[in-house]
């Protein structure tokens, strides 16, 4: 395995898995225009952050041990679909389940392939 295809397989997850934190991360913006108070907008963004905090935390332990990320974003994504069916467009779906879907897509091919990814160049 070339030494480019093993840095793509490695980070391609990680980074993918970043961008989503950000992105679902930004859907606590809309605290600040409830009209709450400050100790009040400080406990609802806190609470808005709670799935941004498991995606970071699931991603931590996944660094390592890419399996885990391969199960939990599959189970991650699955999960959301049935909490949400049938309250959105499809799209949204898409935009939320489909990154975490690729990312355990990724974190399993990086598990498999590990002993090539981290092996000598």
């Amino acid at each position: 395995m070339k030494t480019i295809t093993k840095r793509v397989l490695f980070w391609t997850p990680r980074i993918i898995c970043i961008v989503f934190a950000v992105f679902i991360s930004i859907f606590a913006l809309d605290v600040f225009e409830q009209g709450y108070g400050f100790w009040k907008t400080i406990l609802a963004l806190l609470i808005h952050l709670v799935p941004t905090g498991i995606i970071v935390i699931v991603l931590v332990v996944s660094w390592h041990r890419e399996w885990v990320g391969g199960i939990l974003f599959i189970v991650f994504g699955v999960l959301y679909i049935a909490w949400a069916w049938g309250r959105f467009p499809w799209g949204v779906y898409l935009a939320i389940s489909g990154p975490m879907f690729l990312v355990s897509v990724l974190f399993l091919i990086n598990w498999l392939f590990r002993t090539q990814i981290r092996g000598s160049s």
